[in-house]
């Protein structure tokens, strides 16, 4: 199985002729997921845990057969540890709100890596102004990598939490998670993983991490926009206070209180977003198919050529450890003198798509002292030709520009 068998899978990837190359942003859907959602709004369509009917039922059935697979996917001890929101922006929200609101005061201290999302920095921001608790950052060395001795200079016995990216979106850098948690909890604190950029990339086993909290987007592993997961450990989930009410999160309301359902309904106030977790249940069962290690294979060939090829173009500014062993699937580049957004522009009029701009983490980019990168990310599907196409697209932008630098 190569990429170019599984590219046949992606019916845009069929339709249009372009090198996608922003899987960071969002993959691209195959056939099976498109065919599963097709499936449920024709055969099972109804609003889950609401109905005594059949139909009702059988949605109910379909939804809660999905939060079995992910637990099982992710290895949680719980299938009640998995819990469904709209992505994991929200995700990440409901653990600032419910959890840190809740536990964080004066003195305390929350720990963020500098290459955070800013799902994963905003939120604390505000936890930090309305609690008091003091906002530090791990910083990054020359390689793009955050060390050991600045991991134990930042963890101290005042930090309660470590918000962590496990890959950059920006970078690529793959943290050293397991070793980060291992650390934090040693010091009395818990550990909030963004395993968005990963969980696509590589198997996640959230009991071997001993991890607290582990949040994803759904359209980030092949499936439909609009649905995100949130793994907690069941014994911090019972003493959080929901982030939404409404609907299906109450066990008994009366006029002046309310008590919650048992986990997981107490977080996922209102109707759900089923046909995005029907997708991702189909989403899974297509990288059990592949596998991660043929995925892997597939990626590491695939992004080699790509650091072979880019590297040879001296006009190029690369963002990228030199550790191969801890880069992903990101190469964030700029031509030098040329601004980003422009590059992009003229990248997409040869058929090439790429991200430009801060990529949601400003507080990185002003660490790097830049102001934005091009960001090409590359997936399952990509081939070499895309590659080239990238490459060859480079070529023409530089030339373009060459002769006003």
């Amino acid at each position: 199985m190569n990429s170019s068998d599984i590219k046949k899978d992606f019916p845009i990837l069929q339709n249009r002729k372009e090198s996608y190359l922003d899987s960071a942003a969002t993959t691209q859907k195959p056939k099976q997921v498109i065919d599963a959602i097709d499936e449920y709004y024709k055969n099972f369509n109804a609003n889950p845990h609401r109905g005594a009917y059949s139909l009702s039922i059988e949605a109910t059935q379909k939804y809660e057969e999905t939060r079995e697979k992910i637990a099982k996917f992710i290895n949680a001890k719980h299938t009640e540890e998995i819990i469904f929101s709209k992505n994991a922006t929200e995700s990440l929200n409901l653990i600032a709100y419910s959890y840190g609101m809740e536990n964080l005061k004066v003195d305390d201290e929350v720990v963020l890596s500098i290459m955070e999302h800013h799902s994963n920095l905003v939120p604390w921001q505000k936890v930090s102004k309305v609690t008091g608790c003091k906002l530090n950052y791990m910083y990054l060395n020359d390689n793009f990598e955050i060390s050991d001795e600045e991991i134990e200079a930042k963890i101290t016995d005042r930090t309660k939490i470590v918000g962590i990216t496990h890959i950059s979106n920006v970078l690529g850098t793959i943290n050293d998670v397991k070793k980060i948690i291992k650390y934090a909890h040693k010091k009395g604190a818990i550990v909030v993983i963004d395993a968005t950029q990963s969980i696509q990339h590589m198997k996640i086993d959230v009991q071997d991490l001993d991890a607290d909290f582990i949040v994803f987007s759904g359209h980030k592993i092949l499936a439909a926009l609009g649905i995100g997961v949130l793994y907690g450990k069941k014994e911090i989930l019972n003493k959080m206070t929901p982030f939404l009410m409404g609907g299906d999160m109450i066990e008994y309301v009366y006029e002046q209180n309310t008590t919650y359902a048992p986990l997981p309904n107490k977080f996922e106030a209102g109707t759900q977003n089923v046909e995005g977790v029907i997708s991702l249940g189909a989403a899974i069962d297509y990288i059990e198919t592949i596998g991660y290690d043929n995925i892997q294979r597939i990626e590491k060939e695939i992004v080699d050529y790509a650091m072979q090829e880019l590297s040879k173009l001296d006009y190029l500014t690369l963002y990228v450890t030199p550790n191969r062993a801890h880069h992903s699937s990101v190469i964030s580049f700029n031509i030098k003198g040329v601004h980003p957004h422009d590059v992009a522009s003229i990248l997409d009029a040869n058929g090439v798509c790429v991200r430009s701009g801060n990529h949601c983490a400003q507080p990185l980019m002003r660490y790097l002292g830049i102001d934005s990168t091009c960001r090409a990310s590359f997936y399952i599907y990509n081939t070499k030709e895309d590659v080239d196409n990238l490459v060859n697209a480079l070529n023409k932008a530089y030339e373009m520009f060459k002769k006003y630098m």
